[in-house]
């Protein structure tokens, strides 16, 4: 399977922390990070609600608290869960931001990178609708490595090094993106953008 080009591109406002073309859907779950904090790596989740059901609002509304518990019995293991993330990648490549990459989002929970703690304070988070057993869409790819080649010239502090999985950073407690998440398909992407990018420079 040839490795995927991207060619869509995105701009991120370091200021507003936000990400252009997105669709901006604002969080109440979110608040300031610490003083003179900047995002310096990125964590990578898998999601679908109810667990393997995908293309549904059910994402969308459980970072906006707007889920209702009551419409599948597996969100009565979740009730009250207040939880974001900076940005949702769906299965068609859609990307949703839901907080501003300036402000922390309820993502990693307790968690732990390179003998830091507490790592919402500077990270930023990105969900992948999906599971761990499912692969993943060839339009996610495409999008993800976009996204991340922005984020980098935005923030320089990030770099490959810094993106994790958040099974990384809570060993034990999770397990996602999962095995099903093609991290070398990741790097062949962003190492094919950015050939693509200098060769029209």
């Amino acid at each position: 399977m040839p490795e995927p080009i991207v060619t869509s591109e995105f701009t991120v406002n370091p200021l507003s922390g936000l990400i252009s073309p997105a669709r901006q859907c604002l969080s109440p779950n979110r608040d300031a990070r610490p003083d003179g904090m900047t995002p310096d790596m990125v964590i990578l989740h898998g999601i679908s609600l109810p667990p393997g059901n995908f293309g549904g609002g059910e994402i969308e509304a459980l970072f906006l608290n707007q889920l209702d518990w009551g419409a599948h019995p597996y969100f009565a293991e979740i009730t009250g869960l207040k939880v974001s993330a900076h940005l949702l990648v769906r299965r068609d490549g859609e990307l949703v931001q839901f907080v501003p990459f300036s402000e922390r989002a309820w993502h990693a929970g307790e968690s732990r990178f390179r003998g830091r703690g507490c790592c919402n304070d500077f990270s930023i988070g990105i969900e992948l609708e999906g599971e761990d057993s499912t692969p993943y869409d060839d339009r996610q790819y495409q999008v993800l490595a976009a996204v991340l080649m922005a984020l980098s010239q935005a923030y320089p502090e990030l770099s490959p090094r810094e993106f994790a999985a958040h099974s990384d950073v809570a060993p034990g407690r999770k397990s996602d993106p999962g095995p099903a998440f093609d991290w070398l398909r990741l790097y062949d992407a962003l190492g094919n953008s950015l050939e693509h990018k200098n060769s029209c420079t």
